[in-house]
C-alpha cells in the first residue's frame, strides 16, 4: 500500500465524538465533590491547630530537658511527614477544583486519584507507628517503676502495645477515610456506573 491508500483509509475512519456528560448529572457530581473538598479542608485545619496545641503543650510542661526534646523532635518529624501528606492530598483538592466534568474519562481518572489517596491516606496513619514505638520507648525509659518489671512481661505488654498500635491506626485510617471521603467516593462511583451503561 502506498501514501494515498493510507490517507485514503485515515478519511474513512469516522472518529466519534468523545460524550459529553449532561448538566444534570454534572451537578449530581458536584455535589459529593464538594463535600469532600470541605472534609479536606476541615481535616487541614483541624490537624494543624491539634498540631500547634501539642507543641504548644510539649514546650509548657514542667518535663526533663532531655525528655522534652526528644518528645518535640518526634512531633516535628511527625510534622514533616504530616506536610508531606497533606501536600499529595493538597494536589487532589486542586484537581478537583478544577476538573472537567463534561467527559466521562476524566471522571474515571478522578475515581482513579480518589482510590490513589486512599492508600495514601492508610499509609499516612501507618506511618505513625514508629513513632509511637519511639514515644513508648521513652515513657519506659524515663519512667523508673518499668525498670524492676521482669523482661519477659515488660517484653510481652511492650509487642502487644505496638501490635495493638498497629492495628489501630490502620483501622482508624480506615474508618476515618470512610467517615470524611468514601460515602460520597461510592456516590460518584454510582453516578459514574449509570453513566458508562
Amino acid at each position: 500500500m502506498d501514501l494515498d491508500n493510507y490517507k485514503q483509509l485515515w478519511n474513512k475512519e469516522e472518529v466519534s465524538e468523545i460524550p459529553e456528560i449532561s448538566l444534570e448529572k454534572q451537578k449530581e457530581i458536584h455535589t459529593p465533590l464538594e463535600k469532600i473538598r470541605r472534609n479536606m479542608r476541615l481535616e487541614f485545619w483541624s490537624s494543624t491547630i491539634l498540631l500547634l496545641f501539642v507543641l504548644g503543650v510539649i514546650w509548657t510542661l514542667p518535663l526533663a530537658y532531655k525528655f522534652k526534646l526528644y518528645i518535640f523532635i518526634l512531633v516535628f518529624s511527625m510534622t514533616m511527614i504530616t506536610m508531606f501528606f497533606y501536600n499529595r492530598f493538597f494536589k487532589l483538592y486542586k484537581e478537583i477544583a478544577n476538573l472537567n466534568l463534561k467527559t466521562l474519562e476524566s471522571l474515571k481518572d478522578l475515581l482513579f486519584q480518589f482510590e490513589l489517596n486512599k492508600q495514601y491516606y492508610i499509609s499516612f496513619y501507618l506511618c505513625f507507628v514508629p513513632f509511637l514505638v519511639c514515644e513508648m520507648i521513652l515513657m519506659v525509659e524515663f519512667t523508673p517503676k518499668y525498670q524492676y518489671v521482669p523482661h519477659w512481661v515488660f517484653t510481652g505488654i511492650f509487642v502487644g502495645s505496638v501490635l495493638v498500635a498497629l492495628i489501630t491506626l490502620y483501622l482508624l485510617g480506615k474508618v476515618f477515610f470512610e467517615y470524611f471521603y468514601g460515602k460520597h467516593i461510592k456516590r460518584i462511583k454510582s453516578l459514574v456506573n449509570e453513566l458508562s451503561e
